[in-house]
């Protein structure tokens, strides 16, 4: 039964992901969690989010821009660093409660943030989520809202945005996973758990894929944003009982 709540899990998420470009790991962290120790999860979802990532890169490799990805990789090197020695030698109920205090803190900013106009951001502010998305992304594989909320405030067409988070996702995931391999965090287990997932996030990518240009993205974003915050809340709550 584990493996199929996994599966159905990782179908949701990669479905989400398929949709946004994003989300994948901000959902299925949470739920996961509250049933697997997250120093397997972690490595899990890393696996997964290349997996994704990969799929929605070729999809929209024509939109693709190594000048908008780049700041934001050399930011992520050291951010990777940081965060795999963070999930190695920190106190897991910390972890937690930190991961569900995270996901509440974004899905609350998205839900309230307006629009935003096309900003001149200085290329400081690509460097910081880089590293910040590096960081999260090692240590907690849920490392979207920095580079989500940079993006977001650069004015990109929606096309645009899908691409960048997804090509650098994709070069975060390949050093989050080289890291997590590295430090012995990668075990046969969580292999056993990718290989028998796939297929539900091979699934759920194609699905979210094909309604990408068909549904409301406004209405759907808030309920995701707002499924969100109750699971990180629900996570945050377990790590405090």
């Amino acid at each position: 039964m584990i493996f199929v709540w996994i599966g159905t899990v990782w179908f949701g998420a990669a479905l989400l992901q398929g949709l946004t470009g994003f989300g994948a790991a901000l959902v299925a962290v949470p739920l996961l969690s509250l049933f697997l120790d997250l120093k397997l999860v972690v490595p899990l979802c890393t696996l997964h989010g290349v997996t994704i990532t990969l799929c929605l890169s070729w999809q929209l490799r024509r939109s693709l821009s190594l000048k908008k990805i780049g700041p934001l990789l050399l930011g992520c090197v050291p951010g990777v660093v940081f965060g795999v020695t963070l999930l190695k030698y920190a106190d897991p109920v910390a972890m937690k409660l930190m991961l569900g205090v995270m996901v509440t803190a974004f899905a609350i900013y998205a839900l309230l943030s307006r629009p935003v106009l096309e900003r001149k951001l200085r290329p400081f502010w690509a460097y910081v989520a880089g590293f910040a998305t590096g960081a999260i992304t090692s240590a907690f594989s849920a490392g979207g809202p920095p580079t989500i909320i940079y993006t977001t405030l650069s004015g990109w067409s929606k096309d645009t945005i899908k691409a960048t988070l997804s090509g650098f996702f994709l070069c975060a995931g390949l050093l989050a996973s080289g890291s997590h391999l590295m430090a012995g965090l990668t075990t046969v287990t969580v292999a056993k758990y990718y290989v028998a997932s796939l297929p539900f996030v091979l699934f759920g990518v194609w699905v979210g894929s094909r309604f990408y240009q068909r549904i409301n993205h406004k209405l759907s974003l808030k309920t995701v944003f707002s499924c969100l915050a109750i699971m990180g809340l629900v996570l945050a709550l377990s790590a405090v009982r």
